[in-house]
């Protein structure tokens, strides 16, 4: 992978902790500050499309244990899911 040269400030007590945290793990500083970079920059990406395309149309309250394990049968295609706890 081929990687750019960039400048950055950093508060002192940041670089500290980094500087530790590479002696303790035996890797170097800017491996740690790469990894950092790659969080940040995948927390900020922009997506083209929403992650989920689906909604689901609720009864506007919660619903029971036995209505999901039945929504989750029908969706599955399985009419034989039995109740938790019950004898097989």
């Amino acid at each position: 992978m081929s990687m750019k040269r960039t400048n950055v400030y950093a508060d002192p007590e940041d670089l500290a902790i980094i500087k530790e945290a590479a002696r303790r793990r035996g890797m170097s500083e800017a491996e740690i500050i790469r990894q950092g970079i790659h969080l940040a920059a995948m927390a900020n990406q922009v997506w083209d499309e929403p992650l989920f395309s689906r909604t689901y149309e609720g009864r506007g309250r919660t619903s029971s244990k036995d209505e999901l394990r039945d929504v989750v049968a029908d969706a599955a295609g399985d009419d034989t899911c039995p109740a938790p706890g019950a004898a097989s």
